[in-house]
C-alpha cells in the first residue's frame, strides 16, 4: 500500500512541476484548441487558422508551427485544467495581449458564422480566468463579429 501511495504522490508532484513550466504561447494555443473543439467540430479551417497564428506570431515555418500545435494538443489531452494554462498567460501576457487572445478566440468561434452555447459559456469562463472585464470581452466580440459577419 505504501508503494502505491508513493507512486500516486510522486506522479502528482511531477505533474504539478510540468504544469508550472508550460510555455505561455503553448498555453494560449491550448485555449484556442479547447474553444475550437467545444462544438465537437474542429474543422480544417480552424486548424489552419491556429497554425497561421503560430507561424505569424513566432515568425517560424509551417513545420515548426505544426510541432507547437502538436505540443498544445498533447497538453490539452493530458487533462490539466484551464486555470493552469490561464495562470501562465496571466503571468506572461500584458492586458493588451490577453485582449488580443480573446479576439482570436472569438475569430475561431465565428469561423462557422454561429455562436454555440457551449462556446459562449467557455469564452466567458476564459475571460474571467484571464482577468478581463465583461466590457473587454464584449468589445472584443463585437469587433470580431463585425469583421467576420459584416
Amino acid at each position: 500500500m505504501a508503494g502505491f501511495l508513493k507512486k500516486i504522490f510522486t506522479k502528482k508532484y511531477q505533474k504539478s512541476i510540468e504544469q508550472d513550466t508550460i510555455d505561455p504561447g503553448i498555453a494560449a494555443c491550448v485555449l484556442m484548441l479547447e474553444v475550437s473543439m467545444t462544438d465537437n467540430e474542429f474543422s480544417d479551417d480552424e486548424r489552419q487558422y491556429i497554425l497561421s497564428l503560430i507561424e505569424r506570431d513566432r515568425n517560424i515555418d509551417k513545420d515548426q508551427a505544426k510541432d507547437i500545435l502538436g505540443q498544445a494538443e498533447k497538453q490539452r489531452q493530458d487533462g490539466i485544467d484551464l486555470w493552469h494554462f490561464t495562470k501562465q498567460i496571466n503571468s506572461h501576457f500584458s492586458q493588451d495581449e490577453k485582449i488580443r487572445l480573446i479576439e482570436e478566440i472569438w475569430r475561431i468561434i465565428y469561423m462557422d458564422k454561429r455562436l454555440d452555447g457551449h462556446e459562449d459559456h467557455l469564452v466567458h469562463l476564459l475571460s474571467s480566468l484571464l482577468h478581463l472585464t465583461h466590457s473587454q470581452l464584449i468589445d472584443a466580440k463585437l469587433k470580431v463579429k463585425k469583421e467576420v459577419m459584416g
